[in-house]
């Protein structure tokens, strides 16, 4: 390994010369894939429409680059060779072009080219990337399948130069690379100079469960006075406390809630939302949180060979247990800001016509984009499904948007129809854990089945019970949020009028900050430095091209507080931002 002290940036104007020229004389002067030219430059048009490139270091100086080629670019460098017909994996909405990874000629074999396709694959996961495609020289094509690439079955020859065209499975090939590369990653550690927005090294898991605020309180508990500095506004986490009915029953006998075991299969409950719902009891299966009645449900209902329909983007979760856990297949219906971010429901009911799923999932509103679906289109749609395949609607945050929107009273005619309510946003219990669902009874009394005895705690039974009986006090703070959200929507829209602010009809926003300027992730970091912890959602999926930031509402100090940090951290990231920055 070379002498000197590696580091990995994003790539800027100042570094375009020096990137053609070696370019030139990569790939036009020692590979003969170029005719040699005059100038010594070698580019071409793709690197005028928002291409990425990454740059390796030595002792601050370059000496090996990467090109990615996002895919809201809307095109590719294999366009030149390939049709969509030919390749119809470049017309997916997640998949990344990486191309033309290159290290000047001492600092082959010093690490400097796993280093960049290392960096590479976190960049395109921290965009929400799940496919990527890359040419890879033929004479190194098993230098790319060590890599875990595989051939597409097309070869392209440019100049002297033949090609495979290769793709691969992005979260597949960033843990291949990381087993491979983990000595190399090990003996840089600290001392490398990693100057990208993305992590250096990936969480220990798929899906980020919840927020980071937690990292400024300390999840041991020993700092607990720092909840009241923090403002955690990347959970959604309702901004008002639960009704006064609530907190009355968990201050009564706190000793006895935290002895005495709870009724095993909460009747009380499941007769309370029953009443509250107007469904029948034995249609309810109720579960510690939403997250664990998906678990339950899909690992029940799913297997490998199972085919599922997702929203993208839209609750991570559903990805993550269908994907990572089960292992299903999984296709994806793409929605984007162009339309507001809303759900096509007669795309999606073709989408399911089309072909024989076993689940398809809806989140209403959809969480992390903010639309609501119309009850009657919804109706529509519904009564298209195939009988066979089996509907999950989420409804986590309808109060929100209003409770005649819920489709949970239909069930009763839809027997594939099943509907996810959580109390923890829309009641101010996340802590508590307490969702259910409502589907035919059939299905009911299976899931219950595979319910553990006193799966709802004492307190969280009592706090859930309270809360339903207070319909009045909750419809008073939804209907508070909606006029917190605007006036959140509009002090932050006046910090930079440049930037897209989407309301949403839950308690949270969108911010979309314009491109050229600082990345999500960045101002996220930067906003955490004054204790106000946003959501960056590039991770999620390639449509926030990474400048979406999700932001929950809070009271009025609290909303302050974010406006506040949301000015200094775009001034701060923008005034170090190198030349050139348009780039990203």
């Amino acid at each position: 390994m070379v002498s000197g002290h590696l580091g990995v940036r994003l790539g800027t104007a100042a570094d375009r010369d020096w990137i053609f020229g070696l370019r030139h004389a990569v790939y036009a002067q020692e590979l003969g894939q170029h005719r040699d030219n005059p100038g010594g430059q070698l580019s071409d048009d793709l690197d005028d429409h928002g291409v990425v490139y990454l740059v390796v270091t030595c002792d601050g100086s370059p000496v090996g680059f990467v090109c990615i080629t996002p895919p809201w670019v809307g095109r590719w460098s294999l366009d030149k060779y390939l049709s969509r017909v030919d390749l119809p994996l470049l017309d997916a909405p997640d998949v990344f072009e990486v191309r033309i990874l290159t290290v000047a000629a001492p600092w082959r074999g010093t690490g400097a080219a796993a280093l960049l396709m290392y960096a590479a694959l976190r960049w395109v996961e921290s965009r929400g990337g799940r496919q990527l495609v890359a040419m890879g020289r033929a004479d190194l094509a098993g230098m790319y399948s060590a890599a875990g690439l595989r051939p597409t079955g097309h070869t392209v020859v440019a100049g002297a130069v033949t090609f495979e065209v290769m793709s691969g499975d992005v979260a597949t090939l960033a843990a291949r690379t990381q087993r491979r590369y983990a000595l190399l990653l090990n003996r840089l550690g600290g001392a490398l100079d990693w100057r990208l927005d993305v992590p250096m090294r990936p969480g220990p898991d798929g899906c980020a469960h919840g927020g980071a605020s937690f990292d400024g309180i300390g999840a041991d508990f020993r700092r607990l006075h720092r909840r009241r500095e923090v403002v955690a506004a990347d959970v959604l986490d309702a901004w008002f406390a639960p009704a006064p009915g609530v907190l009355e029953v968990l201050a009564e006998d706190p000793a006895w809630h935290a002895r005495t075991s709870p009724p095993v299969d909460a009747e009380g409950l499941r007769a309370e939302i029953a009443a509250a719902r107007g469904v029948p009891v034995d249609s309810l299966t109720l579960g510690a949180g939403s997250s664990d009645l998906l678990f339950r449900a899909f690992r029940q209902w799913l297997t490998p060979t199972s085919r599922v329909l997702l929203v993208d983007p839209s609750y991570g979760e559903y990805a993550h247990v269908t994907t990572e856990v089960i292992g299903c297949r999984v296709d994806r219906l793409a929605i984007g800001s162009a339309d507001g971010w809303q759900i096509d429901l007669d795309r999606f009911a073709d989408t399911l016509a089309g072909a024989d799923y076993d689940l398809a999932v809806l989140v209403n509103p959809n969480n992390p984009t903010g639309g609501q679906l119309p009850v009657r289109a919804l109706h529509d749609m519904l009564r298209r499904v195939p009988v066979r395949t089996r509907i999950w609607i989420d409804e986590a945050y309808i109060g929100y948007a209003g409770w005649e929107r819920s489709v949970a009273s239909w069930v009763a005619d839809q027997p594939n129809l099943v509907v996810c309510t959580s109390m923890s946003k829309m009641y101010a219990l996340s802590g508590m854990r307490v969702a259910y669902l409502v589907s035919d009874l059939s299905t009911a009394a299976s899931l219950r089945r595979w319910t553990p005895p006193w799966a709802v705690s004492l307190p969280a039974q009592l706090a859930a019970v309270a809360a339903l009986r207070d319909r009045a006090y909750y419809t008073a703070r939804w209907a508070e949020t909606t006029v917190l959200r605007a006036e959140l929507a509009a002090a932050l829209g006046a910090v930079d009028p440049t930037a897209v602010i989407d309301e949403a009809v839950a308690n949270f926003l969108l911010i979309t900050l314009p491109t050229g300027g600082p990345s999500a992730a960045e101002v996220v970091a930067a906003c955490r430095l004054d204790d106000v912890y946003l959501r960056d959602l590039s991770p999620m999926s390639p449509a926030f091209q990474g400048r979406t930031i999700r932001v929950a509402v809070k009271d009025p100090a609290g909303n302050a507080r974010i406006v506040d940090a949301y000015r200094a951290a775009l001034a701060a990231v923008t005034a170090r931002l190198p030349v050139g920055a348009a780039t990203r």
